[in-house]
């Protein structure tokens, strides 16, 4: 480790870090633009100037410089607190200076630093230039005046989401960055480059103009678009989340978010449920909560119920419904709405078993009947991170661009059973092999016993490794799993006892023709297909609008807040199956939100404890000999649940990206 001197102060640096991270260990702030901790070194802004002995007598840029043995670094000296000056002065020439009107104000990077670090004045009185408007889609607003080319954008594009469409066009003062052919930015974590860009020039468009960061509330909460459980923090003023924006997670997410968790959130405040409703002469009326719950309170049911729990569930709402489903005498729960009857005997069979961090580190990996970049856009990028430390990666399924070589074998099911010799060998030389299960195998017969047949035949499970990985894409696929949302036979065995009374917890995507015989009893937030299908309606809450629990896709147990409180007569969804319990004679033990947690934990102990939850490692003995295409269960990536498809961003990104319907740009 090298020994160097920062402002007189000595100490040890990693071997390979620059003198700029070795200022920020000695506690001292460097300014910087075009640096960023998850991109490559660019060195263009210039503002990280420190002075270095022994070197050359003049300023040099800290983050392309290596630290070394013997290094005495200044970052306070006259000659380094000159040149930063001169440096923003040369990045202010040109820049509009619109601050009073640009979205980024109050968050800006160049304004904190010109500020911190600025002259006070400019010697430059020329005309300064102009950019015109560059199209990047529906989520990234341009304003490219303002732009100092840092380069962040295009790197992010090109390293992280490995779709390498902004680049850099003229030279000189003429320099321009813009999306190749001008046409929209089609990853689906374009909305990331707002969060890099360090002035105003790419912001958020469904935001554009509707607040300033100081007039917002912050609070923490978990993502539920899908299964990764990305840390965001939910801006909110008043009752409405005005944005979500991504919290740094090493763990999880580090600190991506993808354009659906980002902008899904005007969808909170459209087609909502804020009032109770009961079917009278095949129609829903509006009702109160007294009527509502008397209508369910007179269905005869005899102990025949059922409880369905939707994709956003929280834990507490999915275990006070199988506290009231019980209490009211009955067995069948079930959470995989479309279908889907796979084995549950062995929770480490259904997860995935790789931490997310460590899934940077595999070495020969095989995706079986997924599509990761839209079944879990944040796990592609840890792929592509393995790919660059040279992973192989082969494929069987549906091929599809996840912006990295696939050694694609075909698209049958039969594969399985007989990889080619090449595909064993590559495993057999493996570290750290690894395996992605897609939801297209699960829901093939025999493919997932195929799946864990391969376990021992290509060594995936080796001391502290295990690489056999299930990819959930809903949010409360494995709460709800622990919890025992899961009846053999999966769904149709449960349309197929007929039950009576059916709880339908927010599930939007299940076929209600199997169950036109029983009192459907829907609690959820949004007026979707669930809704639709409901003899009562009971408004919920969004995972906005209620704290709670989520376990995401490897078994990571996380909490969120409540941002914002539900619309109209709206409740949280626990309340309401506690005041329905009451109504229905079949109260529940718990009258607080503190309560129904304590009696969850003290029911699923793993539930209590934030962190990865321990299955343990057992394989089912399983069927095998699945034969077939395999498909994707996503078929719109921008449209996969009630809050999206309420979405007006989320339904103009599915036409622009996924469609290719063209609109029509206003000239500014």
């Amino acid at each position: 480790m090298p020994k160097v001197k920062v402002d007189g102060v000595e100490l040890d640096v990693p071997a390979g870090a620059t003198v700029l991270q070795a200022c920020e260990l000695a506690g001292k702030e460097i300014p910087r633009f075009c640096y960023h901790e998850r991109l490559s070194i660019a060195g263009n802004c210039r503002m990280c100037l420190v002075e270095v002995k022994p070197g050359p007598p003049k300023p040099q840029a800290s983050c392309a410089l290596p630290a070394a043995e013997g290094q005495e670094i200044r970052t306070d000296s006259e000659m380094v607190k000159k040149a930063r000056e001169g440096v923003m002065e040369f990045l202010l020439i040109n820049h509009p200076l619109d601050c009073p009107i640009c979205d980024q104000g109050g968050e800006c990077d160049l304004q904190d630093q010109s500020v911190a670090y600025g002259r006070g004045a400019s010697r430059y009185d020329e005309n300064k230039r102009a950019v015109t408007e560059k199209n990047m889609g529906p989520i990234v607003k341009t304003v490219m005046t303002r732009c100092i080319q840092c380069t962040r954008c295009v790197r992010f594009a090109e390293e992280v989401a490995g779709v390498p469409e902004i680049g850099a066009i003229y030279r000189g003062e003429n320099m321009q960055i813009t999306t190749y052919l001008e046409h929209a930015a089609k990853s689906e974590l374009s909305g990331n480059v707002v969060d890099l860009c360090p002035v105003g020039a790419l912001t958020a468009k469904p935001y554009a103009f509707e607040a300033r960061p100081w007039e917002l509330k912050k609070t923490h909460a978990i993502d539920v678009m899908d299964a990764v459980g990305t840390n965001i923090r939910l801006d909110s003023r008043g009752r409405q989340v005005l944005r979500a924006v991504p919290r740094i997670n090493d763990d999880v997410n580090e600190e991506w978010a993808s354009d659906k968790t980002r902008h899904n959130v005007d969808g909170l405040v459209r087609k909502r449920l804020d009032k109770p409703y009961v079917r009278r002469d095949g129609k829903l009326v509006p009702a109160t909560w007294a009527e509502a719950f008397a209508a369910v309170a007179a269905v005869q049911h005899g102990g025949s119920v059922a409880g369905l729990a939707g994709d956003l569930l929280d834990c507490e709402t999915m275990f006070a419904g199988r506290a009231l489903v019980e209490k009211l005498g009955g067995t069948m729960l079930e959470g995989r709405q479309t279908g889907l009857s796979y084995d549950v005997s062995s929770l480490s069979s259904v997860v995935f078993n790789t931490p997310l961090a460590d899934l940077e580190t595999a070495d020969v990996i095989l995706l079986v009947g997924t599509n990761l970049r839209w079944e879990a856009p944040l796990v592609n990028t840890r792929l592509r991170k393995a790919i660059k430390k040279g992973a192989k990666v082969f494929g069987v399924g549906p091929e599809f661009d996840l912006t990295y070589k696939v050694e694609w074998l075909g698209n049958d099911a039969s594969l399985l059973a007989k990889l080619p010799e090449a595909v064993v060998e590559a495993f057999g030389k493996a570290a750290r092999p690894a395996m992605i299960v897609g939801g297209g195998v699960l829901a093939k017969d025999g493919a997932h016993g195929d799946t864990l047949a391969l376990v021992e035949t290509l060594g995936l499970v080796k001391e502290s490794w295990n690489g056999y990985n299930v990819l959930h894409f809903a949010a409360a696929r494995m709460g709800g799993l622990m919890l025992g949302y899961a009846t053999d036979g999966g769904i149709k065995a449960v349309a197929a006892a007929k039950p009576k009374l059916l709880f339908s917890l927010g599930a939007d995507e299940v076929d209600y023709a199997a169950f036109l015989d029983s009192f459907k009893v829907y609690v959820g937030h949004h007026g979707d297909k669930g809704a639709h299908a409901a003899d009562v309606i009971l408004p919920g809450a969004s995972y906005a609008e209620k704290a709670g629990t989520y376990v995401n896709l490897e078994g990571r147990v996380q909490r969120g807040e409540k941002a914002v409180f539900a619309p109209g007569d709206a409740r949280e969804d626990w309340s309401i199956l506690r005041a329905l319990s009451e109504v229905m004679g079949a109260t529940l033990p718990f009258d607080s939100f503190e309560q129904l947690r304590a009696e969850m934990v003290k029911a699923v102990p793993a539930l209590g404890v934030e962190g990865l939850a321990d299955y343990g490692w057992s394989v089912p003995s399983l069927p095998t000999g699945a034969t077939g295409e395999l498909a994707s269960p996503i078929k719109d990536f921008y449209l996969t649940n009630a809050i999206c498809r309420a979405s007006p961003t989320m339904q103009q990104c599915s036409a622009e990206l996924v469609h290719g319907v063209e609109f029509a740009e206003a000239a500014e």
